[in-house]
């Protein structure tokens, strides 16, 4: 009688273990969801401007590189 109502106990928290799970797997999708729309956006703007300035392709690799070297120091 006392592993039963043991079991269950722990049966009960593996639930609620499962239902925590479950929430943050919701919400890293979600999160996904926001980084590929924002990707999608940036592809835009890149092309927008790539057509309406000539150099733009040149200083963006340049700002980029330059962005990267400051975060890795």
């Amino acid at each position: 009688m006392k592993e039963e109502i043991i079991l269950q106990e722990k049966i009960k928290l593996l639930e609620k273990e499962i239902a925590t799970l479950a929430d943050t797997v919701s919400c890293c999708r979600d999160a996904g969801k926001a980084i590929d729309d924002l990707k999608m956006e940036l592809r835009g703007l890149k092309l927008f401007l790539s057509r309406h300035f000539a150099g733009f392709k040149e200083e963006f690799l340049d700002i980029v590189e330059k962005l990267e070297s400051t975060q890795t120091e």
